[in-house]
């Protein structure tokens, strides 16, 4: 699609996973939302499942919340999902959030940002990538993974320039992909229709 000559901006959700109380998810959710959204080529949104009062049970008929998360994701052609690691997999509530759409998600592609301790929280992106294949998304291989043991105090950012580097040029490149990924793919919905 194209608006005055260029591209229309990709519509990308920055998803964030994790609902506990005194979480990281929001910092970090929104740190690389902001550096997303410096980009001319997206138009950046960010979806905070702690924003959604989803019930507890799975209901008969969607609720309000529910179908209001469905829309952002109905809504967005790229996604970036940010995931703790809580007992190497991710969280209850960003699972039941992805179990509310189906055909939502189609032919889109997913990028994840992960954290945890020691492992940077590749354990849920491993288990997430399942989980999006089935889906029928295609999921990103380069992530960015944080370490919290690289961080120095309270503020999970604050980290030596050396790991700084590394996490933006790792932000870098899976915007990069997911840009590539998000257009090709919105081309190929536009020619012809998926069938799985």
């Amino acid at each position: 699609m194209r608006q005055g000559g260029a591209a229309t901006p990709l519509r990308v959700a920055v998803i964030i996973g994790s609902t506990r109380e005194g979480r990281l998810g929001d910092v970090i959710g929104r740190w690389f939302a902001e550096l997303a959204g410096k980009r001319d080529e997206l138009d950046v949104a960010v979806v905070d499942l702690a924003e959604f009062d989803f019930p507890v049970r799975y209901p008969d008929r969607a609720t309000e919340p529910m179908t209001d998360f469905t829309a952002e994701v109905d809504r967005a052609e790229a996604f970036v999902v940010v995931t703790p690691e809580y007992n190497r997999s991710f969280p209850a509530s960003l699972k039941q959030a992805v179990d509310f759409a189906y055909d939502e998600w189609r032919t889109k592609p997913v990028a994840f940002v992960s954290y945890g301790h020691g492992s940077g929280g590749l354990y849920a992106v491993e288990g997430l990538r399942t989980v999006f294949t089935e889906l029928h998304t295609v999921t990103l291989r380069n992530a960015v993974s944080i370490n919290l043991f690289d961080s120095g105090g309270d503020d999970v950012l604050d980290v030596d320039a050396a790991t700084e580097e590394r996490r933006d040029r790792d932000a870098s490149v899976l915007l990069d992909q997911l840009g590539w990924w998000g257009l090709g793919l919105r081309e190929a919905r536009a020619a012809r229709p998926y069938i799985c």
